[in-house]
């Protein structure tokens, strides 16, 4: 991959995506508990801050809140994961949220045969109301440079302006030498009223034909590209799969999937595969993952592979430290990671669970 020198940019990595306050109910369920713990999360900013927190790389979101004190509770948060805040948009209130509001997510965890479940209440919100022309994307990767570009199905999926300033951002990162990056992330309940599938399909596909460096799982696959319906997926099938998607888009570089299996909400298998153009490589296994919380699991998988490949690794290390991040993140609460560099590098390296004094 060519990426653009560090020296030459203020940026390891510039995310495109909905910021939203988080609400977690513990060990209870949200319609019977009183209390809940807030925290941020988004799949696009869930990379950004992933890479700054754990690997230390330089990374900032382009987003919009509502300016009243839960965009400014949001910007506290965000300030904690030291985030780049200077590209988020201020839109002015009107009191009551009839105009813009800020997105919330209310999540519990699941346990045992509970399945975890996720409520999102995003409807009009900031960051849903930015459209083409309203970003410098010269400012950020000709003025200021950034390395890598990170957007995602979920941002995509908010209003039709999303999409298209989702591909405003791509075709301007492809002209500034920025290898992009997307992951397909299909939400059925974000399309519900917005032509299902077929629209998701019909709108990624766009999309995709500006991405060095794609991200999806085989529903991705068949719902946000529109391939149809699999039936037992194996790892040969992916790799046929991987491949389809490499013949079909010739300016992609890399398909990356992470691969679960829910024994129930809290045990999971967890691996993950990529494909070249030249290999089919397969990821390190952790059969039997105690998961504490498995929402942002994925986005930590992304932010390690995107981590190596940053960093020059190769194509198998690089899917490692994704395997791992993804792993170590699920064992925290919360949509972003709170592993470190350490933590990651010791798991791939096949270090155990023993206590670190």
């Amino acid at each position: 991959m060519n990426v653009r020198p560090a020296q030459e940019c203020r940026y390891d990595l510039v995310a495109l995506g909905e910021v939203m306050l988080r609400f977690d109910p513990g060990d209870r369920r949200i319609a019977t508990t009183r209390s809940f713990a807030v925290s941020e999360g988004g799949g696009e900013y869930n990379v950004a801050r992933g890479l700054r927190r754990c690997f230390g790389l330089r990374t900032a979101i382009v987003t919009a809140f509502a300016d009243n004190p839960v965009g400014r509770l949001l910007e506290d948060l965000i300030l904690q994961g030291g985030v780049d805040q200077s590209y988020v948009y201020w839109v002015p209130y009107d009191g009551v949220g009839r105009g813009v509001r800020n997105g919330l997510n209310f999540v519990e965890r699941g346990f045992g045969v509970r399945s975890a479940l996720g409520c999102s209440d995003r409807g009009h919100s900031a960051a849903s109301t930015l459209r083409p022309g309203d970003v410098d994307w010269n400012a950020i990767f000709a003025r200021d440079g950034a390395r890598w570009f990170h957007c995602g199905g979920i941002f995509a999926a908010l209003s039709e302006s999303s999409a298209a300033l989702a591909l405003e951002a791509m075709t301007a990162a492809r002209r500034h030498g920025t290898i992009v990056s997307f992951d397909l992330n299909y939400r059925p309940s974000l399309w519900k009223s917005a032509g299902g599938s077929e629209a998701a399909a019909a709108t990624n596909r766009r999309l995709v034909e500006h991405v060095d460096v794609l991200l999806g799982n085989e529903e991705d696959f068949a719902a946000a590209l529109g391939y149809g319906e699999f039936g037992e997926i194996d790892l040969d099938t992916y790799a046929e799969l991987h491949r389809r998607v490499l013949d079909d888009h010739p300016q992609l570089q890399l398909v990356a999937t992470s691969l679960r299996e829910a024994r129930t909400a809290s045990v999971n298998d967890w691996s993950g595969i990529c494909s070249t153009r030249e290999r089919f490589l397969v990821g390190p296994s952790f059969a039997g993952l105690q998961v504490y919380d498995r929402v942002g699991g994925g986005d930590s998988f992304a932010s390690g592979l995107i981590y190596g490949l940053l960093g020059g690794f190769d194509p198998e290390r690089a899917l490692a430290f994704g395997v791992a991040h993804g792993a170590l993140a699920m064992t925290t609460p919360g949509d972003t990671s709170m592993a470190t560099r350490t933590d990651v590098e010791r798991l791939v390296a096949g270090g155990g669970a023993r206590v670190d004094r």
